[in-house]
């Protein structure tokens, strides 16, 4: 009986192991920006936050867009004329103070002369516009349903100036909803 081989000998780091092992190197991770890809702990891949479908996963000018979305259809339901007429959502007033509201010379806005909305009217090369600014709105209220009312308000006032009509006859709860 041939004698059995004697077990390798492990003395040199180079030596450690098979040489199949060492001439197929594991590729090397991607070192890219971006997420990590791995399943740390053994806990599984992490998910999103929250769903799609709640509030959490939606942004605020999303929100806000939705609000006043919300306002102009029901209006429309009273006054159809109002589908012809543009609502435009933006962040902040102009820098120059022109929003509507015959500012001072300066072009500086005062803290108390921040417009909240403009009306621009209509011309042969676009139609009427109304414009909500979405952060004086969102610094002035604290919870949603109150900025729901107060943006209900501001569309109830640019509507009314446009159609050249007081807000209560725009809108016959106009002043019924504020506390």
């Amino acid at each position: 009986m041939p004698a059995a081989a004697p077990p390798p000998r492990f003395n040199r780091p180079d030596e450690g192991y098979p040489a199949s092992v060492m001439d197929s190197p594991v590729p090397p991770l991607p070192t890219g920006p971006g997420p990590r890809r791995r399943d740390r702990h053994g806990r599984g891949m992490r998910g999103p936050v929250a769903p799609p479908q709640v509030p959490l996963s939606t942004s605020r000018a999303a929100a806000f867009g939705d609000l006043v979305q919300d306002s102009v259809e029901r209006l429309e339901r009273r006054w159809p004329q109002l589908a012809e007429v543009d609502f435009l959502v933006l962040d902040v007033p102009p820098a120059g103070g022109g929003g509507g509201g015959g500012g001072d010379d300066s072009g500086a806005w005062a803290a108390e002369s921040v417009p909240l909305g403009g009306m621009i009217a209509a011309t042969s090369a676009h139609p009427a516009r109304i414009v909500i600014y979405r952060r004086p709105v969102e610094i002035r209220t604290k919870s949603r349903d109150e900025r729901a009312m107060f943006v209900h308000e501001i569309v109830v006032e640019q509507v009314a100036e446009l159609l050249g009509l007081s807000p209560e006859s725009v809108d016959p709860r106009y002043g019924d909803e504020q506390d």
